[in-house]
């Protein structure tokens, strides 16, 4: 069943990857898009796909950005109010523990968590707008986040930081506005075709050998650098997950806590039932550092 006549969603991150993907794929089925971007070169582009969606720019790092953006949502959903946000938006930051500044740390966490506490915040009333005027579960909230939420591997302890913070801050938000009818889903991807496996590449490739942190951890970096290229080869479309976020926004009762792909659905299962000591052999003995 086709969703209702101005059916607004956000969806953060749309440039590329998973977010693109989610952008086209909901306009297509009868959503009012509103497809966030960084880029005007991006939104143009998008815009021309379909009539059904249309793009703001948006950093949801930036405070201005962000009031900026809910000024321009309010105008356009109006007395409907927003029926649900996306929030997709991602960057990664890879490095050893020890080596990576902490103002890396804290732009990994500016954009994964806080910025999707920020854009949820400022748009939560646009989604009780939407309640009032549809009824008990029409507002929907759908976190874009990794199976490295659950699994984390070395080097990518920044990225996995972050996404087991938003598993935790999907988790307390769906049990707060359950009984204000918005219901919140969290969903966990392994390797999907996205630009992160480039930009991860260039990090990695920027470490320099003579550098302490190659001396101590060169072994480690070049692992999980050819892992994740052989992960990118393998990466499932994006629109994989935007069909799930489709039946997230529109099922009764959608998805609580869902991986995606067979390798999250492998290593989630791994994780949760080996003896933590047993997996760090297993995931070293994958990366072939031992």
């Amino acid at each position: 069943m086709p969703p209702p006549p101005n059916r607004h969603v956000l969806i953060t991150g749309s440039s590329t990857g998973i977010g693109k993907a989610c952008a086209i794929y909901l306009a297509e089925r009868n959503f009012s898009v509103i497809a966030a971007v960084r880029r005007p070169s991006d939104g143009q582009q998008l815009e021309s796909l379909s009539k059904n969606l249309r793009t703001i720019q948006l950093d949801i790092a930036d405070a201005q950005s962000i009031a900026t953006a809910k000024n321009q949502i309010t105008e356009i959903t109006q007395d409907t109010g927003l029926a649900a946000i996306v929030n997709n938006a991602g960057i990664g930051v890879f490095g050893p523990v020890e080596f990576v500044p902490l103002d890396e740390w804290r732009r990994q966490f500016e954009v994964n968590v806080f910025g999707h506490i920020a854009i949820t915040q400022a748009l939560l009333p646009l989604l009780r707008r939407h309640v009032a005027a549809q009824g008990p579960g029409s507002g929907r909230i759908v976190f874009i986040g990794s199976v490295a939420g659950r699994v984390t591997i070395p080097t990518l302890g920044p990225y996995s930081g972050s996404k087991h913070a938003i598993a935790a801050v999907a988790a307390a938000l769906r049990m707060e506005l359950r009984d204000q009818g918005i219901l919140v889903s969290l969903l966990e991807p392994g390797a999907i075709q996205s630009e992160i496996w480039r930009k991860g590449d260039e990090t990695v490739a920027a470490v320099p050998h003579d550098s302490p942190a190659y001396k101590l951890y060169g072994r480690q970096i070049d692992a999980v650098a050819h892992t994740s290229r052989k992960s990118a080869a393998d990466a499932i479309p994006a629109e994989v997950v935007a069909k799930l976020v489709h039946r997230c926004l529109t099922a009764r009762r959608p998805p609580i806590r869902r991986t995606v792909g067979r390798d999250a659905m492998s290593a989630a299962i791994a994780q949760w039932m080996m003896p933590k000591t047993w997996f760090d052999k297993i995931v070293r003995k994958a990366l072939k550092i031992d």
